[in-house]
């Protein structure tokens, strides 16, 4: 059962077509992840179906439910997440506070048990627990960001860029929860240039370039994709 199903998304800034009908669908329980180089679209497309960028034409459902008029609170109210790039933490908040703020539309009981879940996956949190965001490393914002929107307890959890500028150990790291993540339940739509690390970890794959989808299939497939290896994975292809 698909849990996201786009169709001919198209989003502009002024007079430049950032993303030209794009169509991709996400199956409850997957990881699916979306590369392409910088500038090919991948950033507006998540920003669009977070609401959070107005499509010109094209049609989002989520969970069989069509959300193009949907505010981008509502979105999130109804389980879609999105970790940005850049992480975008509360910088003047401490990192107690910013988990807090993801949970900000629930009115359970269960914060607290999941903030300590938050804790057992990235321990360095709990250590900074009173600490700033603005404050602290590359990488433990980018586990901040991940930590706070799963406080909102996702049903569909989209990274944007997740491993960017981060060390390769953290990145490790990053994408090791992220696998857990999706194991235990919630579905992933992860958008990466690391492709190499991005096919990986996924189930299925699109290729974005230049505002168009152009490749998509099994992951392992498309790794081993001559265009795929040279124009993502570094490798050069002999004729």
């Amino acid at each position: 059962m698909s849990i996201l199903e786009v169709q001919d998304l198209e989003v502009r800034y002024g007079g430049i077509r950032a993303v030209k009908g794009v169509s991709l669908r996400v199956e409850e329980g997957e990881l699916v992840c979306l590369i392409g180089a910088n500038g090919a679209g991948k950033s507006s497309t998540l920003r669009a179906l977070s609401g959070l960028a107005e499509t010109t034409t094209g049609r989002v459902s989520y969970q069989g439910r069509d959300i193009n008029a949907l505010p981008a609170f509502e979105r999130a109210r109804s389980g879609l997440a999105l970790v940005p790039e850049g992480r975008g933490v509360f910088a003047q908040l401490s990192v107690d506070e910013n988990l807090r703020m993801g949970a900000y539309t629930r009115q359970d009981d269960g914060i607290d048990a999941d903030r300590e879940e938050v804790f057992k996956l990235f321990p360095k949190l709990k250590e900074r627990r009173g600490q700033s965001g603005g404050t602290l490393s590359g990488g433990e914002q980018q586990m901040l960001a991940l930590g706070r929107a799963l406080m909102s307890r996702p049903k569909l959890l989209m990274l944007d860029e997740p491993s960017m500028g981060l060390a390769p150990l953290v990145v490790r790291r990053i994408f090791e929860v992220i696998r857990d993540i999706n194991a235990k339940g919630v579905t992933v739509l992860l958008v990466e240039q690391n492709a190499k690390a991005a096919l990986e970890l996924a189930k299925r794959a699109y290729v974005m370039e230049s505002g168009l989808i152009t490749l998509e299939g099994d992951a392992r497939a498309l790794m081993n994709d001559p265009k795929v290896r040279e124009a993502y994975l570094g490798e050069t292809i002999s004729p």
